[in-house]
């Protein structure tokens, strides 16, 4: 009988997986659709249908395909890699409250783009982002490097302090230059609230396999990391490689939050918010976590980009605004949960 059970308790299992993924998917093609068809000019959703599967240069095909494709590829691309990276963060971490900005993603994308703007008079998002991503990457070094190679407890206090640290301090930085050029701060301040409006498709590409690697090495790390969930001694006796995964694991965190602010700016709560609704679905699983997060996280980022383009015609709130007011209560509801467990 207890075997029938637990056979009988897989298989439903596995079924509300099979129908958690596709429910997904289709959520976020229904997204994409959306996305789509609202603009300035907005279009039908069959137009849009008939511009995506038969374009035939007419107007409707032309603000499609070069004007909220782009957009909408992003979104996908921005949503996964953020999602991800917060699944990765947390599981790196034993702290269902880290986020990818613990690293100084952020912090260090926001300096590098302040002195681009500054120093070298760029304008263009598409130049924002090479300099966006080099500064992500160097914060984000600079604080594992910071934090040591111990992969115990304190290793992951380290890690906490040292984000900590250089995320002030670079802040401070990027304070100062802002502080002191006005035209610096006047083209920073459209960057820094997160945005996917006016990005071509030459951005999604560039950030593209970035996120592919990323996304890979995550689904790669989600067995170690289920190892490491119970301790470092308990996973290097399961034969987890505890360094060695932990390296790739920040790597893949820098990678993809890297691609995602350097492409749309920092985007707040993504990382935290989606992991925490996910678990609630399918469990601490990292192996799943990630599998879902790929489909969750652009769910929740297309819905905050068309949020933002509806409720304040004929402008719009960027999706940066939109995400930090549907996170905000997943970071509370993170944080009640937490204090009643304890």
């Amino acid at each position: 009988m207890g075997l029938a059970t637990a056979e009988s308790s897989v298989r439903v299992r596995q079924k509300r997986s099979g129908v958690l993924w596709v429910g997904l998917l289709a959520l976020v093609v229904g997204l994409g659709f959306v996305s789509l068809a609202i603009g300035s000019r907005p279009l039908s959703l069959g137009q849009v249908g008939h511009a995506v599967f038969a374009p035939d240069g007419d107007a409707a095909s032309i603000i499609v395909w070069r004007l909220r494709m782009p957009r909408t590829v992003l979104a996908v691309l921005v949503g996964a890699d953020l999602a991800v990276a917060g699944v990765i963060m947390q599981a790196l971490t034993r702290n269902r409250l880290a986020e990818p900005g613990l690293l100084g993603v952020n912090a260090g994308a926001a300096l590098t783009v302040v002195l681009a703007i500054s120093l070298l008079g760029v304008t263009s998002v598409s130049g924002y982002a090479w300099f966006a991503f080099v500064g992500s990457a160097i914060a984000a070094a600079l604080v594992y490097w910071l934090a040591g190679r111990d992969a115990g407890d304190q290793g992951r206090i380290r890690l906490v302090l040292a984000g900590a640290a250089i995320s002030a301090s670079i802040s401070a930085a990027t304070g100062i230059v802002t502080q002191f050029d006005s035209t610096t701060f006047d083209s920073y301040r459209f960057w820094v609230v997160g945005s996917l409006a006016d990005r071509g498709s030459d951005v999604a590409t560039a950030v593209l396999p970035f996120s592919v690697v990323a996304i890979g090495l995550a689904l790669t790390l989600g067995r170690p990391l289920n190892a490491l969930a119970f301790g470092d001694e308990l996973g290097a006796a399961l034969g987890v490689r505890v360094a060695w995964t932990r390296g790739l694991g920040f790597l893949a965190v820098i990678l993809a939050s890297g691609a995602a602010t350097a492409a749309a700016g920092p985007i707040s709560f993504v990382g935290l918010a989606v992991p925490q609704l996910l678990r609630w679905w399918v469990g601490p699983d990292t192996v799943r976590l990630v599998g879902y997060s790929v489909l969750a996280g652009p769910a929740l980022v297309l819905t905050a980009d068309i949020l933002g383009r509806v409720v304040a015609p004929p402008g719009e709130l960027e999706v940066g605004i939109v995400t930090a007011f549907i996170g905000a209560p997943s970071l509370l509801a993170a944080v009640l949960r937490r204090t009643r467990a304890l």
